[in-house]
């Protein structure tokens, strides 16, 4: 039961980094990506797009919302009418479930921060990983020459 009652109340936020068009096709490359919310990537599943705040004056057009991983896998929606432009930030909906728990580190990227919304109130539940922690538990093998 726990996915039907937190999947629709989590979002993912995340910033439009530029636009792109690759002959017929839109993308809005985002900064968050498949190591932040893999559902889309590995099953497929729906998750609505939306802007957080609006945006007139912009043309509506039709984009596949990617991450910046340079992977064929790295998407977060496909094909969603949209009006924005770079620097916009993105809702992607139903990210309540299962976000975190399936997040990575892939390519070296820290894990988002996890922030509970109560009303007007704020609360850091996970902050976002450093880099220092990503390779903490790592080693210099002895004798490499390599500074400890």
């Amino acid at each position: 039961p726990g996915r039907s009652i937190v999947a629709n109340a989590g979002v993912l936020l995340s910033e439009v980094l530029y636009l792109k068009s690759n002959g017929s096709r839109q993308f809005a490359i985002v900064d968050a990506a498949m190591n932040d919310l893999i559902r889309p990537s590995l099953y497929q599943a729906w998750c609505d797009v939306m802007t957080v705040l609006e945006s007139p004056g912009h043309d509506e057009a039709v984009y596949d919302v990617v991450g910046p991983i340079c992977e064929s896998t790295d998407f977060l929606a496909k094909q969603r009418a949209l009006k924005i432009q770079a620097g916009e930030l993105l809702a992607v909906c139903s990210a309540g479930a299962y976000g975190f728990v399936m997040s990575s580190n892939y390519n070296t990227r820290p894990r988002a921060a996890e922030i509970m919304v109560d009303g007007h109130n704020t609360h850091l539940v996970r902050p976002r990983e450093s880099f220092s922690q990503l390779i903490q538990g790592e080693a210099v093998l002895p004798d490499s020459g390599l500074p400890a």
